[in-house]
């Protein structure tokens, strides 16, 4: 059973996280400074720092907890598929309730564009799957790959389609919808990945 401190340290901890999300909603994460996440929840800057050693380092905690619901649910759907074509429609339902959520999608390419800037921070987004990355796609469909096709290429393609539609909605350019993407990303995933009798 967690003692008073360890409960007052966790409120802190989620206080503080709530007031970052609020911020960087509403200012973007390179504008938020930690001196207003800590205002904004009532803090002194100290109790930031009990936490985390740097706002990268509090965006990378939210993201975990955030992503931690979605992939659950996922992989758990992912579990019960029976071929390639379903297992991709799964994975495109969970990519496609981020980008659903407006303002975190906007935050998160923001700071996904911030991590390519720092070599440490952009191995640690590869090292902990912050993202959809290629090897993680691909883990979830290579059972339902037929094909000589490398699953890791089919998860690239598909991230980087996906991504770049976070680029194209973030700039509202009004050119793609997510509908349109979803369905030539998994014809093409599953153009590579059956194999074609004949």
């Amino acid at each position: 059973m967690p003692t008073r401190q360890q409960e007052k340290s966790r409120q802190t901890m989620e206080e503080l996280m709530a007031a970052a999300m609020l911020l960087f909603s509403e200012n973007g994460f390179a504008q938020t400074s930690i001196a207003e996440i800590t205002a904004r929840a009532g803090y002194a800057k100290g109790s930031f720092y009990r936490h985390w050693e740097s706002k990268n380092q509090l965006f990378l905690q939210i993201v975990e907890q955030k992503l931690y619901e979605y992939r659950n649910v996922r992989d758990r759907r992912i579990e019960d598929a029976h071929d390639l074509e379903e297992a991709l429609n799964i994975i495109w339902d969970f990519l496609e309730s981020m980008a659903l959520d407006r303002q975190w999608a906007k935050v998160f390419l923001e700071f996904t564009v911030h991590s390519a800037r720092d070599m440490e921070l952009r191995t640690e987004m590869r090292r902990r799957q912050y993202r959809l990355s290629e090897s993680l796609f691909a883990k979830l469909v290579r059972r339902f790959v037929t094909s000589d096709y490398p699953a890791e290429k089919i998860g690239a393609l598909n991230t980087a389609l996906f991504e770049g539609y976070m680029v194209h909605n973030a700039l509202e350019t009004g050119v793609l919808n997510l509908h349109d993407v979803r369905e030539a990303a998994i014809a093409l995933a599953l153009e590579k990945g059956i194999r074609q009798s004949g």
